[in-house]
């Protein structure tokens, strides 16, 4: 038996996971670091679905940064104006320094925010670089590539007087927001309020949730990529694919509501309600994984002593054929967009320049391009540096350098809430639902036809919800029926943009900005009002990911009260308030 669509349906909005806001009139610009795929999905989400600009780019090849700047800048037939160009963020830093020195006596515009989208290792030193511009800022996730540089990052952004009384309960002067886009696409936001503020099932029992990578999509970024090596540390996939997940996760589990945007109240009862917005954190971690499929030992017999795909006699046969994937998949179908434009940048330039010829023909130049690429290849003599300075996309799977987990399970747990709420007028604000113990267990695997469309099951006392990237199932013990949800087509870029999650988070992240600049809030409370995620938060949840890595990698259930406390006093210096 099933029922129709629950009535929550009526109002609900796919247009932001934040509370309405007014924007100003007066445009907000951004810069924008790094012209790659994210860099390209954030650019869009702005310009698409926000009253901010995109008003300068920075960006070292050449074709991808003159490629955006056509698309979201000056136009296809305009030239960038002073200040909406550069080859490096360096470049861009150099000039806005010289150009706050000569204010107001320049013409040239600044920006009210920047947008880092660039390679992981990057992170920490442009969010060091930029922090004493005071810019709001949006990075990619993941924040850092270890836990000391992520606390590093937050001691950061704090402004200089908190700086040197470090304290984990101190609020950035900006807007920061992480590229965690699972929180702010429309299907989880409802599975979110259905949960906790609706109690759809009744008290949370235990979650199963399940990132399905995909066979090609794992080989593409984690076999042959940029994310095919771990850190120093061992940490690998989980942080670089996967730490959204958890933190999609947490936010599910123990992350208190976003704050109202009630403009009414007044200062006394808004600290009041920020000093409520408590997490309900885990008691243990634990984490088992292991790279299982793509090494030497599993090499088909067939491809001998061959390196690359280009010259292995298997390679018909072989699933993870490099030609199979770029050219047969994509190339050959005309489909130039990712993966083929990560492997060759420049390949809509080359077929661009063959315009007048016939798409066969175009084609044929886009698969001489590709096939030349892939080519590509290391030896023995290669420097191992040299080797890891870039990605070998036609290099075998099984022949790689990889060491990254393909398959990998972790598991959380919590107690029941040691102080309860005993207020008996408590609302949705101030305790949202019952923090009783339960039990988390994430599922990260490649091999996989489903790619990056996650699924799950969530148990309660009163029933159990399933979900997947589009439909959310709800089972009633007390009626025995399920009623099942659809969440309504959004347009083909949103739907594409992890389900609304990109133009969700940036539509979010430009509100919080707009609220602070124009609307003269507070920085905090359009942090919690808007963003729904703090600097805090984004941290603590990296720092989940650190110790499952830890958990994996000395097979032990992480503590993680004990844990966290330590590694803050630690990295920090002080003695914690995360608990």
């Amino acid at each position: 038996m099933r029922e129709p669509n629950p009535p929550i349906l009526d109002n609900f909005t796919l247009s932001s996971p934040s509370p309405p806001h007014r924007q100003s009139t007066k445009p907000l610009r951004f810069l924008i670091i790094g012209a790659g795929s994210r860099g390209n999905a954030y650019a869009q989400a702005v310009t698409n679905a926000t009253s901010g600009v995109i008003h300068a780019i920075a960006e070292p090849d050449s074709f991808k940064r003159q490629e955006f700047g056509r698309n979201y800048i000056w136009g296809g037939r305009g030239t960038p104006q002073d200040g909406q160009e550069f080859e490096d963020w360096r470049d861009w830093l150099q000039w806005e320094i010289k150009r706050r020195d000569q204010s107001p006596s320049t013409e040239a515009i600044g920006v009210d925010g920047a947008f880092i989208c660039t390679l992981d290792e990057t992170h920490v030193e442009i969010l060091q670089s930029l922090a004493p511009l005071q810019l709001h800022i949006l990075c990619e996730k993941p924040l850092a590539l270890s836990l000391s540089d992520c606390l590093t990052v937050y001691r950061t952004l704090l402004s200089e007087e908190k700086r040197d009384k470090p304290s984990f309960s101190y609020s950035p002067s900006t807007i920061f927001s992480i590229g965690h886009v699972l929180r702010y696409s429309p299907h989880n936001i409802l599975l979110r309020r259905l949960l906790l503020e609706d109690g759809v099932i009744g008290d949370i029992v235990s979650l199963e949730h399940c990132e399905p990578v995909g066979w090609w999509h794992f080989a593409h970024s984690y076999v042959r990529g940029n994310w095919r090596r771990a850190t120093p540390k061992g940490d690998g996939s989980l942080l670089t694919k996967s730490c959204h997940d958890l933190d999609f996760i947490l936010w599910l589990l123990c992350s208190p509501p976003p704050l109202p945007a009630d403009t009414k109240l007044s200062a006394e009862q808004q600290q009041e309600q920020l000093k409520r917005q408590q997490p309900h954190l885990p008691r243990t971690i634990s984490s088992t994984g292991s790279l299982t499929q793509f090494r030497k030992s599993r090499k088909p017999h067939a491809a001998g002593s061959a390196t690359n795909c280009i010259s292995c006699p298997a390679e018909r046969d072989c699933n993870y054929s490099a030609v199979k994937i770029y050219r047969d998949m994509h190339v050959a179908r005309a489909d130039y967009k990712w993966p083929v434009n990560i492997v060759c940048p420049d390949i809509e330039d080359v077929v661009r320049s063959s315009s007048s010829a016939s798409e066969k023909e175009q084609i044929e130049a886009a698969e001489k391009h590709l096939l030349r690429r892939l080519e590509e290849d290391y030896t023995l003599d290669t420097a191992d540096h040299d080797i890891a300075l870039r990605p070998w996309y036609g290099r075998c799977v099984y022949e790689s350098d990889n060491n990254v987990c393909d398959d990998q399970v972790v598991t959380l747990t919590w107690d029941d809430e040691t102080e309860p709420n005993s207020d008996p007028n408590a609302t949705t604000t101030n305790r949202p639902y019952p923090r009783t113990s339960k039990t988390a267990i994430f599922h990260m695997i490649a091999p996989t036809e489903k790619q990056c469309e996650r699924r799950g099951r969530v148990y309660g006392t009163q029933g159990e919800i399933t979900y997947d990237s589009r439909n959310i199932d709800i089972y009633s013990f007390s009626t025995r029926s399920t009623r099942s949800i659809e969440i309504p087509r959004q347009p083909p870029e949103e739907e594409k943009a992890h389900g609304g999650g990109d133009y969700g988070l940036a539509r979010s992240f430009v509100r919080a900005v707009d609220a602070v600049v124009n609307q003269g809030w507070e920085v905090e409370r359009a942090q919690r009002c808007f963003v729904g995620c703090t600097l805090e938060e984004a941290v603590r949840s990296h720092a989940v990911v650190f110790a499952a890595e830890e958990a994996r990698r000395e097979e032990k259930v992480v503590r993680w009260k004990d844990w966290w406390e330590a590694k803050l006093q630690e990295s920090l210096g002080t003695r914690s308030t995360c608990d």
